[in-house]
């Protein structure tokens, strides 16, 4: 009996490290087409031009954006694997094509150190998640309405453009996404120790890509916070 358990224990960590790793390669990939993206973008004035000379075309893409993360929230269960796999990756990309003007606004040192920071601070942040035996539901709900609050004030801000509120919506992005990416974290790891014992390999591709987009999206959402703390602006 105790030889069984072993093994049995043995088998659903292999489970659940092959999940895992599967999610967080993902997000890389989406993160890789992320920045590649938006380097290419800023790199051509025609693109740019296209992008955020014409508002429906920067409006246009959001909206894209925003239609894709929803049909992957609401109906990855019934969407083939593939599907999802293209619309994780055209969301990264259209994400570049978004962000790329970061490259225009801040000097490209600080957007290399503000990267590492924030690959430093998510990477501790998802491995606490990952090995805490807290149960982070309180997180979670505590950065959710957080979340809530900073797409209030961030709309406000758009009218009032507050230098100071920014500065304000930024550091609490910061501990929001922090939290965030623990609470995930631990979501993804739950969901790879109960995910059922004949899920398919789409089933299992699917749920790595949803992790990925979670990852992904705090990710983001943490550079771009600690960007407008510590970014630079070009002259």
């Amino acid at each position: 009996m105790e030889y069984q358990s072993a093994f049995q224990k043995a088998g659903s960590l292999v489970k659940v490290n092959s999940f895992l790793r599967s999610v967080y390669n993902w997000m890389a990939i989406g993160l890789l087409l992320t920045a590649v993206t938006a380097f290419f973008v800023a790199s051509s004035p025609a693109l740019h031009q296209v992008i955020y000379g014409n508002p429906m075309v920067l409006f246009g893409m959001i909206i894209g954006e925003l239609i894709l993360v929803f049909t992957l929230a609401s109906r990855v269960q019934k969407l083939k694997a593939s599907t999802a796999t293209t619309m994780f990756v055209v969301y990264a990309i259209l994400n570049g094509a978004v962000l790329s003007s970061i490259f225009l606004v801040y000097t490209s040192a600080s957007i290399v150190s503000t990267f590492f920071v924030c690959a430093m601070t998510f990477g501790a942040f998802s491995v606490y998640g990952m090995v805490t035996k807290r149960d982070l539901t309180s997180v979670g709900s505590f950065a959710f309405m957080g979340l809530i609050g900073i797409i209030i004030a961030s709309i406000v801000n758009m009218f009032i453009q507050s230098n100071m509120m920014t500065m304000l919506i930024s550091y609490i992005g910061v501990i929001v996404f922090v939290g965030l990416t623990a609470y995930d974290t631990q979501k993804l790891k739950e969901m790879a120790v109960n995910q059922p014992a004949d899920a398919t390999g789409a089933m299992i591709r699917k749920g790595s890509i949803m992790g990925a987009l979670s990852l992904y999206l705090d990710f983001i959402n943490l550079f771009i916070m600690l960007l407008h703390i510590m970014g630079v602006a070009r002259d």
